[in-house]
């Protein structure tokens, strides 16, 4: 006769089986291996970790290691994941970003936090402040010219479309005023080297400029993101009157389709290669000297090949000056650019990024962006 931890730990993973059990509850990765007995949902092995240091909500064990007791199996059986988020996510913003397995520990960390154990979801009478349409406070900000990280005002305001900094206390007039229109942040904690790093963009005279950010609270940084995708979520849904949002909701925030070194050369292909750091954001290639930088060097706009973009392996076999191997070619209706990766793997990565917006047809928004590229001094 099967004794009762056979029995429990098979009733188990037939429980991975029932729909939304087979992936993580908080961000989706397939095949969970714990589960939490306090709340009843199943999770991957990241997810659980961040659980650990909320004990007082959450208790996780293994699902197929750990000793598992008849009644906590009942439990299990009887919550389940798609149970658990009927319960905890009941007033979800649309705007709010919910973490995949691909976000960063910090996004995850205060999803999970936000869910167990704070109840933000739940509770409909409560606004977070992140949904005010307005937002002040200090983050520490690196500076442009020396890197370091200086303490400086920020205000958000929905009111007049911007996020503006100053550089001093009282100072009247800001830094630098970021339209809602064109703002970007997207989380980065392995460039800034810092776990809580956020880089914000936005367009200045049609280039964009980074700056980088963070504060030493985690929950305050996450609200801060999810206050910007707030301002730009009602924005959207001003400039786009009757949109779904559903269509919105992926407009808000975007993390970069690829990023990393190459080499370049310049229009006359004589000029000899120089690595520069590249960030592919959607149509727009960017390369800088550092990833840090303020500002690109330069930037690629990067179309459909219906308007007479293509991607080629490789480089003209006249080229010279490239210390690296394995070369890329893009085909643009004004010339060719040149670029080399360091290994086969970059290169293919790179290749493949390249042919996924070449493939992608261009928007009747992305044909006026493509003029003002051309028109550029």
């Amino acid at each position: 006769m099967a004794s009762e931890q056979e029995t429990n730990r098979r009733r188990l993973r037939e429980l991975l089986n029932i729909p939304g059990n087979g992936n993580c509850a908080d961000c989706g990765a397939p095949g969970p291996e714990w589960a939490s007995f306090t709340l009843g949902v199943f999770m991957c092995h990241t997810c659980s970790g961040i659980h650990r240091n909320i004990p007082q909500i959450s208790r996780v064990k293994s699902i197929f290691l750990d000793p598992w007791d008849t009644c906590e199996v009942e439990f299990m059986a009887s919550t389940g994941n798609n149970a658990a988020k009927a319960k905890y996510e009941q007033k979800v913003p649309p705007f709010y970003y919910c973490p995949t397995k691909t976000d960063c520990q910090l996004l995850r960390e205060q999803w999970i936090r936000a869910r167990y154990e704070r109840n933000e979801f739940i509770h409909v009478e409560r606004q977070e402040s992140y949904s005010a349409g307005y937002r002040e406070g200090f983050l520490w900000k690196r500076g442009r010219d020396n890197g370091q990280f200086l303490s400086r005002k920020f205000i958000l305001s929905e009111r007049e479309g911007a996020l503006k900094y100053f550089n001093k206390h009282d100072a009247r007039e800001p830094k630098a005023l970021m339209k809602i229109q064109t703002i970007n942040a997207t989380f980065q904690p392995a460039k800034i080297s810092n776990p809580h790093g956020l880089q914000i963009t936005y367009l200045k005279d049609n280039s964009t400029r980074n700056i980088f950010v963070y504060h030493e609270d985690g929950k305050e940084m996450v609200d801060w993101f999810n206050a910007i995708r707030a301002a730009r979520f009602h924005y959207l849904q001003v400039a786009y009157p009757g949109a779904h949002d559903v269509d919105l909701v992926p407009k808000l925030t975007r993390n970069y389709i690829k990023e990393g070194y190459m080499e370049k050369t310049g229009p006359k292909h004589t000029e000899g290669f120089k690595k520069r750091w590249f960030t592919l954001d959607d149509r727009r290639l960017m390369y800088f000297k550092d990833p840090l930088d303020a500002y690109a060097r330069g930037e690629v706009f990067i179309g459909s090949k219906e308007s007479g973009y293509t991607v080629l392996l490789g480089l003209p076999p006249s080229t010279q000056g490239n210390h690296w191997q394995f070369g890329i070619t893009i085909v643009t209706p004004d010339r060719k650019f040149l670029f080399a990766c360091e290994t086969e793997a970059e290169q293919k990565d790179w290749v493949a990024v390249f042919q996924g917006v070449v493939n992608r047809p261009m928007l009747p928004q992305e044909y006026a962006v493509e003029a003002r590229f051309k028109h550029k001094p």
